[in-house]
């Protein structure tokens, strides 16, 4: 049986997830990005956001299988119960549950540091993204036409997005990640989901 688990993400994985990214910036619209991070930015990009928001990583039989990471939604003060979020899968695990393993553990951590909305940015088109966050609770808010430029072409971005909570008249403040990280209540959040990951025997053969 394969070991399936989802952890907070460390610098000690920032090699095999920029692995994962870098695919989606050269080769998709996936990513806005032109030229794929190098290590030291993409650590110092976990180091940054990790302050303040969970940085997922699932890893199965030792391999990184895919992450995901909540990210500011806008600096100023107004937005701070909001966040974004990203998630990214080697293509050798798709379709086996990850992503919305990491994405359910996200959803807790967030809940759990008083957070309200989150909300992601898809570059158009691109269907299978948008079922995928249909079918985990996102709509669709609106989109910014003509606004993301890359492979020559002008794109839509379509935005959605999540409501944790109900919306309260006076929300408390959110409560950073470090307060929670070990907490038992957020291991066993990782715990739960990581064993909802479910592989089928191409997959577990391919990895091997």
């Amino acid at each position: 049986m394969s070991q399936i688990t989802i952890k907070v993400a460390t610098l000690d994985d920032a090699e095999e997830m920029l692995a994962i990214y870098a695919p989606y910036v050269t080769n998709t619209t996936v990513s806005s990005e032109y030229e794929a991070p190098s290590l030291a930015e993409f650590c110092c990009r976990i180091e940054t956001y990790t302050k303040i928001l969970p940085w997922l990583v699932c890893r199965i039989d030792g391999r990184v299988a895919g992450y995901g990471y909540a990210s500011p939604h806008r600096a100023r003060a107004g937005y701070q119960w909001s966040v974004e979020t990203s998630i990214y899968v080697s293509p050798d695990f798709h379709r086996q549950g990850v992503a919305a393993a990491i994405y359910r553990a996200l959803f807790a951590l967030l809940v759990r540091q008083g957070y309200y909305n989150i909300f992601v940015g898809i570059t158009s088109p691109n269907e299978r993204s948008i079922k995928f966050h249909t079918a985990k609770g996102f709509t669709i808010s609106g989109a910014y036409q003509n606004s993301m430029y890359k492979f020559g072409q002008w794109r839509d971005v379509i935005w959605m997005a999540k409501s944790l909570r109900p919306h309260e008249i006076a929300p408390v403040p959110t409560v950073p990640f470090p307060e929670i990280r070990e907490e038992a209540q957020t291991a066993a959040i990782l715990e739960a989901q990581a064993g909802t990951v479910r592989l089928d025997e191409t997959v577990r053969v391919h990895g091997a």
